[in-house]
């Protein structure tokens, strides 16, 4: 049994034991990202804790992976958490519309640490999420996920989730074929 944790001063420890043994919670960005929350937990663990939860997206520009800078959206992470750091997932949205901007790939992300896949937790945390979202007050959330990638179909589809498209993503992101499901609220 998992949960799902606003980052908290005393989860850090776990949650950078896993940054350092190479888990990244970017499922695009991957080491970079690592790299930089490391940094930025070293400088200041209170303004890293603080920058996870952004309900009113004033945390300035979003980098793309192309070098984009992008207006951030309202957006909040959690920490997938059984008793130590699990994993991380994530929510973003637009106030007033369930649409998104072309360059973010879903409302929802998630990442869970190698050594405890297969155990359900992605299932869980976002079953656990969805009630977050139904807390915005959106309709439906979109997820995206690669077409290799059926681990994470499966994710989605256990929690109601349906495909609705396949598209190529946004060119900053290199303009991959990847689906679109939807999971109603």
């Amino acid at each position: 049994m998992i949960e799902i944790v606003k980052p908290a001063l005393g989860h850090l420890p776990s949650y950078k034991a896993a940054l350092e043994r190479g888990w990244s919670p970017d499922n695009v960005r991957l080491q970079e990202a690592t790299r930089e929350q490391l940094a930025a937990i070293e400088q200041d663990p209170v303004a890293f804790l603080a920058s996870l939860d952004d309900p009113e997206a004033k945390g300035g520009t979003i980098t793309l992976p192309d070098g984009t800078q992008v207006s951030r959206l309202p957006g909040f992470r959690r920490w997938i958490w059984d008793g130590e750091a699990s994993g991380s997932i994530g929510f973003r949205w637009q106030k007033g519309t369930a649409e998104l901007p072309s360059h973010v790939l879903g409302h929802i992300g998630y990442a869970v640490v190698p050594w405890k896949r297969r155990r359900g937790y992605a299932t869980q945390a976002l079953r656990l999420m969805l009630d977050e979202a139904r807390a915005v007050g959106l309709p439906y959330v979109e997820i995206t996920a690669k077409p290799g990638n059926p681990t994470s179909h499966k994710v989605i589809l256990a929690n109601g989730g349906r495909l609705v498209e396949r598209f190529f993503e946004d060119a900053a992101y290199g303009g991959a074929e990847s689906l679109r499901f939807r999971i109603e609220l």
